[in-house]
């Protein structure tokens, strides 16, 4: 698994088994899912290009450093609208990008319903945002989407990976790197990742 990177920090640690708890009500929930999120945000991006500049401060000139790359972030909706704005505070220049994705609850492929990106991308890097990597099915196919959209460098930043999504990443998308908060046992017999923390978008939203 060398390009799947669960975090180390013990903040995502924390926070991660305070979301987990059942008794987390949506506010908390929320709430937990923009911190962490930007904690992993944090860590998908040390490696983004940088140009040297020199800046005046109210004692003279100081060597500092820009961004060279132009942030697009792409939340599946709907679960990973929560992941948005935490991110978004971070780095407000970054521009958002909604794809609509949702996981048939019979076959447990992804299907497609809402997509609004337009006809070339303005960015040069690209997170893709969604809470639970468990089949795969949806991260990939948003992986297909952005590469065919013309995207060059994605990554995919979520909270929990179960293994069968992180192989599935890795077969179909094995240039675009993995981040989340950590990986857990596996997949129960209707796709939810156990341990896990349940349905994100249910838990944000309060529609369990």
């Amino acid at each position: 698994m060398s390009n799947v990177f669960p975090s180390p920090h013990p903040l995502v640690a924390h926070k991660l088994a305070k979301l987990r708890s059942v008794n987390t009500e949506p506010k908390k929930f929320r709430e937990l899912i923009r911190e962490i999120s930007t904690l992993l945000a944090y860590e998908a991006t040390a490696d983004l290009a940088v140009n040297p500049i020199t800046v005046t401060t109210p004692m003279g000139e100081a060597a500092g450093k820009e961004l060279v790359e132009k942030i697009g972030l792409v939340p599946i909706l709907r679960a990973g609208l929560g992941m948005v704005e935490g991110i978004w505070e971070m780095m407000p220049s970054a521009e958002v990008w909604h794809i609509g994705i949702y996981r048939d609850e019979k076959t447990l492929k992804p299907v497609q319903y809402y997509n609004k990106l337009p006809l070339s991308p303005r960015v040069g890097a690209v997170l893709i945002l969604d809470p639970m990597l468990a089949t795969g099915g949806s991260a990939t196919a948003t992986a297909h989407i952005l590469k065919n959209w013309g995207v060059k460098r994605i990554k995919y930043v979520g909270l929990i990976a179960a293994p069968e999504g992180i192989q599935r990443m890795q077969t179909d998308h094995p240039d675009v790197p993995i981040y989340v908060g950590a990986v857990d046992s596996h997949l129960n017999e209707i796709g939810y990742i156990v341990p896990g923390l349940g349905d994100a978008g249910d838990r944000q939203f309060g529609t369990g």
